[in-house]
């Protein structure tokens, strides 16, 4: 849906870190007519190189680079992961207009370091994540006020913030 709306010139970049997710992922965007889609195998954590991800064996789509869930049956996996940062130069962006985030409830361990570090040229406009499983939600979200992005969506799971345009003196 992200690419039908990007349209041909946009660049998607589709982050999995489970093998088996990610061959379904690749072979998706392989049978789809959006040729500007890529699939990366990675975590994205709050360092590059190996980190440990907690699978959860009944919902894999719940597996994160943190326990989200104390009854769920987990697997530990070792993965390759990448900073958001690094992932960026890696694959040549600069400028990046939108980020989905679903890292069950990393989402500060991907944006604290990446905000921390990244040019703010870099940051992305618009930044929509699950929040119902933050459990650091309320001091990320407002790091990210103080930051200068601003709430302008929030449904039953979602949150979606927009970076304030800087104002450029007259």
């Amino acid at each position: 849906a992200i690419a039908a709306i990007g349209g041909p010139r946009a660049r998607i970049l589709a982050v999995e870190p489970l093998p088996a997710l990610f061959e379904r992922l690749a072979y998706n965007i392989g049978q789809s007519d959006f040729a500007n889609v890529k699939a990366v195998s990675c975590a994205l954590a709050d360092v590059d190189g190996e980190v440990t991800l907690f699978v959860n064996t009944y919902n894999q789509g719940e597996s994160s680079v943190r326990i989200v869930s104390a009854e769920a049956r987990v697997e530990q996996l070792q993965v390759r992961a990448k900073t958001l940062l690094s992932l960026a130069h890696e694959e040549g962006y600069s400028k990046i207009d939108a980020i989905k985030l679903d890292v069950e409830g990393a989402e500060d361990l991907v944006l604290d370091p990446f905000l921390s570090t990244a040019p703010r040229t870099l940051w992305p406009r618009l930044i929509v994540m699950e929040f119902a499983l933050l459990r650091v939600g309320a001091q990320l979200e407002q790091r990210l006020r103080g930051l200068g992005y601003r709430e302008i969506l929030r449904t039953g799971e979602n949150v979606a913030y927009e970076l304030a345009k800087e104002e450029t003196p007259a």
